[in-house]
């Protein structure tokens, strides 16, 4: 366990609420700047936030946090992968988590909860676009959570100075592509 932390056993993860907000901000924003695991260059505002939140909620999307002593440790949410009608059976994942807290396995315990939920709610297939094929810790979490390459879009994105790949994972979730 990291110096300063609470056990892995303390941490719970429920459904995200407005007053996690803040906090999700400051994961993501942390993310944006100094990761390449999003493409964004400069970090939303927690109105941004606030609405991107709000859209997937009300749209009928799982969207949950990791916390420990009420201190929000990560979020995952699913939304749609695409807009056309056709697509709806399909989801898009997305999960961070606070930069010091890698490694503890809040993230699986984030995507093993979405997934779930993806299931229950009769979602079909799972994808997950990972920014840069060197993020080797999200690729692992997807593959530990079922999920197997389909492709990578070579330099799709620049950012830090650098040309990034977009990583193209996919998971079936329940019945999967099984006739409806």
């Amino acid at each position: 366990m990291k110096a300063g932390l609470a056990p892995a056993s303390d941490i719970e993860v429920r459904s995200a609420r407005a007053t996690d907000l803040a906090a999700i901000t400051d994961i993501y924003a942390h993310h944006v700047l100094h990761g390449l695991a999003s493409f964004e260059i400069e970090p939303p505002s927690v109105a941004e936030m606030t609405r991107r939140y709000q859209t997937v909620v009300t749209q009928g999307y799982p969207y949950f946090v990791a916390t420990a002593n009420a201190t929000v440790l990560g979020y995952t949410y699913a939304g749609a992968y695409h807009q056309r009608p056709g697509y709806r059976h399909t989801v898009e994942n997305s999960v961070y988590v606070e930069h010091m807290q890698v490694g503890r396995g809040i993230g699986r315990r984030l995507l093993d909860t979405l997934i779930d939920e993806c299931e229950r709610s009769g979602f079909r297939q799972m994808l997950a676009i990972i920014g840069n094929s060197d993020n080797r810790a999200s690729i692992k979490l997807h593959e530990r959570c079922g999920f197997t390459l389909t492709g990578i879009f070579r330099s799709v994105g620049h950012k830090h100075g650098r040309w990034v790949d977009s990583v193209l994972m996919q998971r079936a979730l329940g019945v999967g592509d099984a006739p409806i």
